[in-house]
């Protein structure tokens, strides 16, 4: 029994001294000890939302370019952003948590928690932890319970396709059968507009993810492959075109700017900013020289694209017309049909062939069409050019001749709003889409309902959570 006594005190001296011994080193690798600051889940989020919106490509401020790990450790011109292991000495810090930050401009300041975030992963070395296939699409499609909002859709040259607008991502369907044929799976969230170039070789779309970016991607139509991704301001973008060579794209912005970008080198060629509100629509001249912008703010405004230079005011924007909500060009001639809050569509002439009048008469109108049930959300030209179709707030479609105006048809594209659509190559469809989520497709010379479908595969087994991030798009 002593034996054992005397076994026992001995193990637990022995217990005693380890714990002594070892106890700081323990208490100091437990004790308020944090996960790694991660670059990809946490530093970038941030750089989306505040910084990315001055610090691209296309005219990045200060020489300073966020978009990638590459470019931020790079530095600018007021030299290296980050240095591994030295906030103190890392330009970022001293830009973010100033008194007052110089970082972000024109935004609310970053909180003292993501200061403490960069802070932190500098000081652990400012690591890249980017997934390869992060900057690729995974292949999973979105789910959906309900379906979203159709904001866009359009008819490829050849007639074979009409591409819709879903979440993440936009649906090609065959426009015979009206069978899902693929599915373009991007980064950005909203789409608010889809367009064919290059004689349908590409597809270029537009939008982003409120808040963080704006995105326009380009797709192979061939191969349904994303060809590139050029990103732009730090919110949704709207009213993609292409100039007539497909060499360079333009833009409107919730930033009041309209962009005009090279694709090539994704080189920001244009940044206009003479517009007072969001800028909806874009369209380029017939011969790519000049570019017509409409804004919220009223104004239909012409601009050189080479220069950059404001041109003219196409319309008249003091006649208390409301705020413009899209524009469509003339296939084949520099008139623009421009449509909005005040219901009625109206056609100008983009270039002045009458100077201004001290009343600002508006001398550019060709033509003030009838007015509409309700505000108009869409318009589009049917390819040759004799029609042209407008789809309103109060969910109805119209159909009329461009040269006299005379209504041709009118058609219930949606129960709510028609927001979308897109006349086929061959002038006999017309498709609609709008807040239902649901796609009709009409006789263009009928009026007749031909068909109508879902704009999206429906799941009655999606999770939860995914019914919740879907139905936010509502």
């Amino acid at each position: 029994m002593k034996i054992s006594i005397l076994k026992f005190i001995c193990i637990f001296s022995i217990f005693l001294i380890y714990s002594v011994v070892w106890s700081p080193f323990a208490a100091a690798d437990n004790h308020g000890e944090k996960e790694p600051v991660s670059y990809h889940k946490q530093i970038v989020p941030i750089l989306k939302r505040s910084c990315q919106g001055c610090h691209h490509p296309g005219d990045p401020n200060a020489d300073l370019i966020v978009t990638s790990y590459a470019e931020l450790k790079r530095g600018g011109m007021a030299g290296e952003a980050i240095i591994p292991g030295k906030p103190d000495e890392s330009l970022i810090i001293e830009l973010i948590s100033g008194d007052p930050p110089a970082m972000p401009q024109n935004q609310e300041p970053l909180t003292a928690e993501e200061i403490n975030l960069f802070t932190r992963w500098i000081l652990e070395g400012a690591k890249d932890d980017t997934p390869a296939e992060a900057d690729e699409t995974n292949g999973e499609y979105p789910s959906y319970t309900v379906p979203p909002v159709v904001s866009a859709m359009a008819y490829s040259p050849d007639g074979s396709t009409l591409a819709v607008s879903g979440v993440n991502e936009v649906l090609l369907y065959d426009s015979k059968s009206f069978e899902l044929k693929a599915r373009l799976v991007g980064k950005a969230r909203r789409i608010q507009s889809i367009i064919y170039a290059d004689g349908g070789k590409i597809l270029g779309i537009a939008g982003g993810s409120p808040a963080q970016f704006g995105e326009v991607q380009l797709w192979d139509t061939a191969t349904n492959k994303l060809i590139k991704s050029i990103r732009s301001t730090y919110d949704t973008i709207y009213g993609l075109s292409f100039s007539p060579d497909a060499s360079r794209i333009a833009f409107g912005t919730s930033d009041k700017t309209v962009r005009v970008i090279s694709i090539t080198d994704e080189k920001e060629l244009v940044r206009f900013d003479n517009h007072g509100d969001w800028v909806f629509g874009t369209v380029f001249s017939t011969d790519g020289s000049h570019f017509v912008s409409c804004s919220r703010d009223t104004a239909l405004k012409l601009v050189e694209v080479d220069t950059g230079s404001f041109v003219d005011d196409v319309n008249s924007s003091n006649k208390g017309y409301g705020e413009i909500n899209a524009i469509a060009r003339h296939p084949k001639a520099d008139q623009v049909l421009s449509v909005g809050e005040d219901r009625i569509p109206r056609l100008y002439r983009m270039f002045r062939q009458t100077r201004r009048d001290v009343g600002n008469t508006d001398f550019n109108l060709i033509k003030a069409y009838e007015a509409q049930s309700g505000s108009i959300d869409a318009v589009a030209f049917s390819v040759d050019g004799s029609k042209f179709a407008v789809g309103s707030s109060s969910g109805e479609a119209r159909i009329y001749n461009v040269v006299d105006g005379k209504r041709l048809l009118s058609m219930q594209g949606d129960t709510v709003g028609v927001f979308a659509l897109a006349f086929h190559p061959d002038g006999t469809q017309l498709a609609t889409g709008g807040f239902d989520g649901k796609i009709r497709i009409f006789g263009a010379n009928s009026g007749k309902q031909l068909n109508i479908f879902m704009s999206v595969p429906i799941e009655t087994t999606a999770s939860e959570d995914v019914t919740l991030t879907v139905t936010g798009m509502t």
